[in-house]
C-alpha cells in the first residue's frame, strides 16, 4: 500500500518551548491512522505542524513524496491536505450553505457532487441547511467541520478530536461518517476515545512528551494491555470505558 504522509523525526518549537521532539510515523492511502496519547503529549501540535500552522525546526514532512514542511499554510491545503481543528474552526454568523461555499476552493461539478456525498453522510446538515453555524448543536458543528473539509478534493483530512463532547449516538454518526470517507480518502485523526479510535483506526502512533514511542497495526494496540496502561492511562476497565485520561 503506498505511503501518503510520512514525517520523519519532526521537531517542533513553540516559543521557548520544545514541543515535538521526535515524531515520526507514516500514513498509507485508504486508510485511517490514529495518533494516540495522554493530554498534552503533542497531538495537535502534529497536525499543525503538517499544516504548517506550527512550522517545524527539524526532521521532513512529505506529502505524495514532495517535501511540504517549507510551504506555507495555503499551499498545503491547496495541494491537496484538509484539516478539521479541534475548535471545529466554523463561521458562526454563516449558515451552514455559506460555511459550505466559502470552503470551496473551487465551484464545478466535482465539489458539488462531493458536497451532495457528504450531506447524505450528514443529512441534519441539510436539514439545516439555511440556519447559522453558530446555532447548531455542538454535533451538527462537527459534521458541518468535517463536511467543509471534504468539499475539496482533498487527498489527506486531518481530523483533530471528532468525539470531544458529544453524545455518544452522535459519536456512533461520526465514527460511520469516518468509515464511509475513508473509501474517498486517507484520515489522519487525533482521538481521546480509545474505543472509537480501536473501532475505526487502521494504524496507531503513541506520542509521548513530544515523541513517537510506538506504532504499529490497530489490531495489535488493541492486544497490548501494558501500552494502554503506560502510555494511555487505560487498563482493561478503562479500555470498556475508552477514553484515556
Amino acid at each position: 500500500m503506498t505511503v501518503l504522509l510520512k514525517v520523519d523525526d519532526v521537531h517542533t518549537h513553540i516559543g521557548q518551548y520544545h514541543i515535538l521532539q521526535g515524531v515520526s510515523f507514516e500514513a498509507k492511502k485508504g486508510e485511517v491512522s490514529v495518533l494516540l496519547g495522554r493530554n498534552g503529549a503533542g497531538k495537535t501540535t502534529t497536525l499543525k505542524t503538517i499544516m504548517g500552522l506550527t512550522p517545524n525546526s527539524k526532521g521532513k514532512i512529505l506529502f505524495n513524496g514532495e517535501e511540504i514542511s517549507k510551504k506555507p499554510t495555503y499551499n498545503i491545503a491547496n495541494g491537496g491536505i484538509g484539516y478539521v481543528p479541534e475548535d471545529q474552526g466554523i463561521f458562526g454568523p454563516l449558515t451552514v450553505e455559506e460555511n459550505m461555499k466559502v470552503a470551496m476552493r473551487k465551484e464545478d461539478d466535482a465539489a458539488f457532487e462531493r458536497q451532495e456525498y457528504v450531506l447524505n453522510l450528514f443529512p441534519d446538515l441539510k436539514k439545516f441547511w439555511k440556519k447559522d453555524g453558530g446555532h447548531l448543536s455542538g454535533g451538527q458543528k462537527q459534521m458541518l467541520a468535517m463536511a467543509r473539509a471534504f468539499v475539496n478534493d482533498s487527498k489527506l483530512l486531518l481530523i483533530d478530536e471528532p468525539s470531544k463532547g458529544l453524545a455518544p449516538i452522535v459519536v456512533e454518526k461520526v465514527m460511520e461518517a469516518i468509515v464511509e470517507m475513508k473509501k474517498r480518502t486517507t484520515i489522519v485523526l487525533v482521538e481521546q476515545n480509545f474505543i472509537m479510535a480501536s473501532r475505526i483506526g487502521d494504524t496507531f502512533t503513541l506520542i509521548d512528551d513530544g515523541e513517537t514511542v510506538e506504532s504499529g497495526r490497530m489490531s495489535e494496540l488493541i492486544e497490548n494491555d501494558e501500552l494502554k496502561r503506560k502510555y494511555l492511562g487505560i487498563g482493561q476497565r478503562g479500555a470498556e470505558h475508552g477514553v484515556a485520561h
